[in-house]
């Protein structure tokens, strides 16, 4: 099995960027903390990241062959991108969607998300585990549909 783990805008920046929020490990700590949970459930990851929507949708669209899920934190993309959710849907991969904060928790204008509205599942809140908990569900999700 393998799923891509796609990073948003400004992730790139965690540890320095409101640690508060986010906490203070840093994003080569995230990849390595995604490769080990996905080493654990037996999955193939490949992990990217951009600040950039373009290159964000061209890697969803790339990933129609090869790759049997997705795992996304579309970051500020969440709240504005519709080009992320038509990729998405078009791709028609099982997707889950994963924040490290808690969305309901933060500005009015961060607790809209489109891409949940194609997402098998959103987890919010759970710092760094959300991603392994977002794994664990499609390795369940893929193997049982």
């Amino acid at each position: 099995m393998k799923v891509l783990v796609i990073n948003g805008p400004n992730l790139n920046l965690l540890g320095a960027r409101e640690p508060e929020i986010y906490g203070k490990r840093d994003f080569a700590a995230l990849c390595a903390f995604i490769r080990e949970s996905a080493s654990k459930l037996g999955i193939d990851v490949e992990l990217f990241q951009s600040n950039h929507e373009g290159a964000i949708v061209d890697r969803i669209q790339s990933a129609i062959v090869g790759f049997d899920g997705i795992l996304i934190n579309p970051a500020a993309y969440t709240h504005t991108s519709v080009a992320i959710l038509d990729a998405l849907k078009a791709v028609c991969l099982p997707t889950v969607e994963v924040h490290i904060s808690d969305l309901s928790k933060r500005e009015e204008f961060r607790q809209f998300s489109y891409v949940s509205l194609y997402a098998c599942k959103t987890i919010c809140g759970k710092g760094f585990d959300g991603y392994s908990e977002g794994l664990s569900f499609l390795k369940e999700y893929i193997l049982n549909a």
